[in-house]
């Protein structure tokens, strides 16, 4: 799977209007119904990147939205939470981030002021204002935490809910797979974050900081895991929905034994996510809990050494390539951000030259397949016919 992804540090004294989703229970996932976007981020200047995902507001800064319990709450519905694909690329990789997206799959802000703190407190809110499990807080990743010395601002704080996202540090424990004579192929690194855990991510929220001086390249792609659902013909959906995937992440342990880094082996932002094995299985299509639409979950380098669950091997690898290419192949389902100091994608990336950033993941709930939901088109064409 790509490289471990970068956790962010939160820390904003705020009130929390918790939402009262209403539960379905349904073994071990709680199926949540949709939430409706209120209209409370009209206000603001913004624009669609692509037809399929990606949406940009150009002028407001975050710590604005932050302050207002309904529009935060409308940005989880608008930009980002569990029920796309996204997927970023950058000069040495493309990573398919399991950051499961709303109604837009990814948001972009250019220029914010947002700090560390407030990142965090967002990243926070946007899960709990959504409906998240009590239990259900920020990620610490077991290997890009605290303990890798990085500092996430400029008076040399470590936090273990920060993911620092360090080309530096990247090229250090990937060096075969990231330097800049790699001859890997660029599309091999679309992955889903942290759906190694059996309690995966809803929201990341990434920062740039610091780029390469005058230096191209770092770009990040996302794509929709609702557009990849339907590029399936009727038949291979209802087989896709009936499947389940172990995603598996042996690279942080080949980590370990080649550098002899101390990883964190508690809670890692729930009290399911612990232990070192670095598994877990989740259902191959997703039902985004904000919408209530179909996603095309397990695919991409996060299954890579993993496998689909009880087919045979052969059959898992030929599944495996199918769903990868509806991702890599469709272009028209994904988006291209080319990032500045400053820009802020909710929702990483490493290249040639120095790029650093942070990062906060929140965890969501245990992934689940609602028979009821309904792909985006459906739930769009129904909204027209109104």
């Amino acid at each position: 799977m790509a490289p471990p992804a970068a956790d962010v540090d939160t820390g904003l004294a705020t009130t929390i209007v918790p939402v009262q989703a209403k539960l379905i229970t349904s073994g071990q996932s709680a199926i949540r119904e949709p939430l409706k976007y209120s209209g409370s981020l009209d206000e603001y200047k913004s624009f669609d990147v692509t037809p399929a995902i990606g949406r940009e507001f150009p002028e407001v800064q975050l710590t604005e939205i932050l302050k207002d319990d309904t529009k935060t709450r409308d940005l989880a519905i608008t930009g980002t939470l569990i029920g796309s694909l996204t997927a970023h690329r950058q000069h040495h990789g493309n990573y398919l981030t399991n950051l499961v997206v709303s109604e837009r799959g990814v948001v972009f802000f250019r220029s914010q002021d947002i700090t560390v703190p407030d990142q965090k407190a967002l990243a926070r809110k946007l899960g709990e204002l959504s409906g998240n499990p009590e239990t259900s807080k920020l990620h610490k990743h077991a290997l890009s935490n605290s303990k890798r010395g990085i500092a996430v601002d400029d008076k040399g704080t470590l936090d273990d809910e920060i993911s620092v996202i360090s080309s530096e540090q990247t090229r250090k424990f990937y060096k075969e797979r990231f330097s800049g004579f790699s001859k890997q192929f660029a599309s091999k690194e679309w992955h889903s974050d942290v759906s190694f855990e059996r309690i995966p991510s809803d929201y990341s929220i990434l920062r740039i900081h610091t780029v390469p001086d005058n230096e191209p390249g770092g770009d990040t792609l996302w794509a929709s895991g609702y557009e990849a659902y339907e590029r399936l013909s009727t038949i291979w959906q209802r087989f896709a929905e009936s499947l389940t995937a172990t995603h598996h992440q042996p690279n942080v342990l080949e980590v370990v034994k080649k550098h002899g880094v101390e990883l964190i082996n508690g809670e890692r932002g729930s009290p399911e996510n612990t232990g070192l094995d670095f598994k877990a299985s989740h259902p191959v299509v997703r039902t985004n809990p904000v919408t209530g639409w179909k996603s095309l979950y397990g695919l991409g380098a996060q299954v890579e050494k993993g496998w689909i669950d009880s087919v045979t091997e052969h059959e898992s690898e030929l599944i495996k390539a199918y769903f990868y290419d509806i991702i890599a192949k469709n272009h028209d389902i994904q988006v291209r951000f080319r990032w500045n100091a400053g820009d802020v994608a909710i929702w990483d990336n490493d290249y040639e030259g120095v790029r650093q950033g942070n990062r906060v993941v929140s965890i969501g709930e245990k992934p689940y397949y609602d028979p009821n939901s309904v792909s985006r088109r459906e739930a769009l064409s129904a909204l027209a016919k109104k």
